[in-house]
């Protein structure tokens, strides 16, 4: 069985240069098994993806894909609930559809009973032998994390993995904490090698967030000033207007530390604040994404209220719409000490970013919704219109927007026309999809093809999943214990920013947070 690795000119044409409209690199021949195919995910995200690679002609020659899950479905019956999901989505075309239904195919399986796999190994070597494949297989891990190691297990005991190559996708959350990742790791490891396995973290998948290393590194006016010389802090923020959404079995487990910032928050945060790779190949832009989390001062759990301020939202009201609070959530315990939103000051203890801090916060239910990370520069050293102007003029700032709309700006100060000497804020604005005519791939998309080719850039290795875990433990484990130095959970109203306090953390350094380019903000 091969170890999952692709051949390594793989990278080389995917990351060739100048890149055309549509051109994109073509995957060798695989298969799919999507394990917990009868799940949301699979509606929502999987199958929309599969079906928007296959249109845009980017799947490889003779792919097909096999659902399993523990519900009784037929072939026909799942193709029909997958088009029904479909149908919901934009861009949806009954011929090219039918066409995508023919490699759709599924299978019911037990987890726990390895004699189930048998129908789900007959479909693969059939539709593999049909359709001139080599054995290379994809299993994607749909199901709560529970369940990925019997998974893993049962699915090499029954010789799912072929002749080819195999990887396993794997979604969060990897484990509840340091001990219950490492103990999962054992597990799969068992099994499959790192080199097989890919922890899929949807917001490394966005667009905005991979152009962050190509706006640094590719730019000679943004690497210089992106240092504690010329830069005052950073902020990343990830606000929310949906609640857990039918979710509270998972989420009163998780809570927000869990569900954002230890893997997407982090993740953002080191691909900002790395330093360059000697070359952008895969394994190096890790390296240097675990350098930054390395260097993470860990949390003092006597003054850890300096740092994080956790609240849980409260009924108010969304877009005028009425919305229930936390507690009030079906599944939801009426007593519930679950963070629904957090706001975190962290320091990185490197030459680059020594002194600078950087502020996260992500919460639910929140006054709107947007995904950004802001480089807040310092002020000028000596304001000579500060004669013929009341007050200084504000800081500038990068804002790198990825949702709703991904799009780059930066603001700035100018003069306002007229005769009088008056200095006013304007933002350069470049939405990220402007001028650009060829397929524009989403998260889920982007990650998919990635793991077909073998480029594992954009998932999350191990060494970066046990580091997150470890800085966040102290926090966790205090928010679980609730003693005296725990934070304290302030309820706040649904469509707001989140409590109050979140504002002292930032406020009481002389900062707010800053929603540059946020029109609702």
């Amino acid at each position: 069985m091969n170890n999952g690795n692709a051949p390594s000119s793989a990278n080389t044409e995917l990351m060739g240069l100048p890149c055309q409209p549509g051109d994109e690199l073509r995957p060798p021949p695989c298969a799919m098994v999507i394990f917990g195919a009868s799940g949301d995910l699979v509606r929502r995200k999987l199958i929309p993806a599969l079906y928007k690679l296959s249109r845009c002609g980017l799947l490889p020659e003779g792919f097909f894909v096999a659902g399993a899950s523990r519900t009784s479905m037929s072939d026909d019956a799942f193709r029909n609930d997958m088009e029904a999901a479909l149908k919901k989505t934009d861009g949806f075309d009954a011929q090219s559809w039918a066409e995508f239904a023919r490699a759709v195919f599924y299978r019911q399986v037990d987890y726990a009973d390895p004699s189930t796999y048998a129908g789900l190994k007959a479909v693969l070597d059939e539709e593999g032998r049909a359709r001139g494949m080599n054995g290379n297989r994809i299993f994607y891990l749909a199901t709560p994390p529970s369940a990925y190691s019997i998974i893993g297990r049962n699915a090499a005991a029954s010789g799912l993995p072929s002749s080819g190559w195999s990887r396993l996708i794997v979604e969060k959350p990897f484990g509840s904490g340091l001990k219950s990742a490492r103990e999962l790791n054992a597990q799969l490891y068992r099994d499959y090698k790192e080199e097989q396995i890919y922890r899929i973290d949807h917001y490394l998948g966005k667009e905005t967030v991979q152009n962050i290393l190509m706006l640094r590194f590719a730019n000679a006016i943004f690497e210089p000033v992106w240092n504690r010389r010329y830069v005052d802090h950073v902020q990343i923020t990830a606000s929310e207007t949906l609640g857990i959404e039918k979710r509270a079995g998972y989420y009163e487990q998780a809570g927000v530390l869990r569900d954002m910032f230890q893997n997407h928050m982090l993740q953002v945060l080191a691909l900002a604040a790395m330093e360059p790779p000697s070359v952008y190949e895969s394994e190096l832009v890790r390296d240097e994404r675990v350098k930054v989390l390395r260097a993470m001062r860990p949390f003092n759990p006597d003054d850890l209220r300096e740092h994080l301020v956790i609240g849980q939202y409260g009924e108010g009201a969304i877009s005028g719409s009425y919305v229930p609070g936390y507690r009030q959530e079906e599944g939801a315990s009426a007593q519930s000490p679950t963070p629904t939103f957090a706001a975190m000051k962290l320091h990185i203890d490197n030459w680059r970013w020594q002194g600078v801090p950087f502020y996260l916060r992500s919460g639910k239910r929140m006054k709107t919704r947007f995904t950004q990370v802001t480089i807040q520069f310092k002020g000028v050293p000596h304001s000579l219109f500060r004669r013929a102007l009341p007050g200084e003029p504000g800081p500038n700032a990068l804002i790198l927007r990825m949702q709703p709309d991904e799009r780059v700006q930066l603001k700035f100060h100018t003069k306002s026309p007229g005769g009088r000497v008056c200095l006013r804020d304007v933002v350069m604005d470049f939405p990220y999809t402007e001028g650009y005519g060829g397929v524009s791939l989403d998260a889920y998309e982007r990650l998919l093809l990635d793991c077909m080719t073998g480029d594992k850039m954009l998932f999350v290795r191990n060494d970066g999943m046990e580091i997150s875990w470890s800085f966040l433990g102290p926090a966790l484990e205090l928010i679980g214990s609730r003693d005296a130095r725990s934070p304290k959970l302030y309820i706040y109203t649904a469509g707001t920013y989140g409590p109050p306090e979140a504002e002292t953390l930032i406020q009481k350094d002389g900062r707010d947070w800053l929603d540059y380019g946020n029109d609702n903000g």
